[in-house]
């Protein structure tokens, strides 16, 4: 059982906690991870794309000029691909790329993505994480004495309003309740802040 150190909001360490091996010390399958990540990717997708066809594109009713006896290469339409204006040879229509990934597979790929982020000393635990007003340079401040830079997921146990707000404005941190919880944004972030009511509403949601 993984046993870290849990910090306050000015840095000192606090006292210690020990992890659920299920969550935070699986066997870390990179290929569940993978699917997780690039269903994640595919369900963002907006899939709008869109061009003409021939078929679509307005005008060229008429041939452009006769069969035979102009020295040009026959033409049926002046809308057929080879024309400028024409239409597009297998032109992109909208579509759906999402596609369906089973909820044990998709708990085995966060428990992995967890236990990489422990194994790799990304976890920060805090006490935890309260402002009386919304203030970014506050946050900041929580973040300096932790020692975290970079990319930085801050997760939550619920919805902490001053705490969001505060965190709104600072480009490399995101913040997210448990239940928004997943592998991408986990991957996707070079350091994991999470406070000790958040830990055990994760062991307790995920298990």
């Amino acid at each position: 059982m993984a046993n870290v150190s849990v910090y306050n909001m000015e840095g000192a360490e606090v006292g210690k906690i020990d992890l659920n091996d299920k969550i935070f010390g699986a066997e870390i399958n990179e290929n569940l991870v993978h699917l997780a990540v690039v269903q994640q990717l595919a369900d963002n997708r907006q899939g709008t794309q869109k061009a003409k066809t021939r078929s679509e594109v307005s005008g060229g009713g008429r041939k452009p000029w006769r069969q035979k006896g102009t020295g040009h290469a026959r033409q049926g339409s002046t809308r057929a691909p080879q024309w400028t204006h024409g239409g597009v040879v297998f032109a992109p229509v909208p579509r759906d790329y999402s596609f369906k990934l089973n909820k044990k597979e998709k708990r085995a790929a966060l428990q992995s993505a967890l236990s990489n982020t422990v194994k790799e000393n990304k976890l920060i635990v805090v006490d935890e994480l309260s402002f009386d007003a919304p203030k970014t340079k506050a946050f900041a401040k929580v973040l300096e004495n932790l020692k975290v830079s970079g990319k930085t997921l801050v997760v939550l146990d619920g919805m902490e309003g001053n705490v969001i707000k505060s965190a709104a404005n600072l480009p490399a941190v995101r913040t997210e309740q448990v239940g928004e919880l997943n592998t991408y944004d986990v991957m996707n972030a070079q350091t994991l802040v999470v406070t000790r009511a958040a830990v055990a509403k994760i062991e307790e949601v995920y298990a």
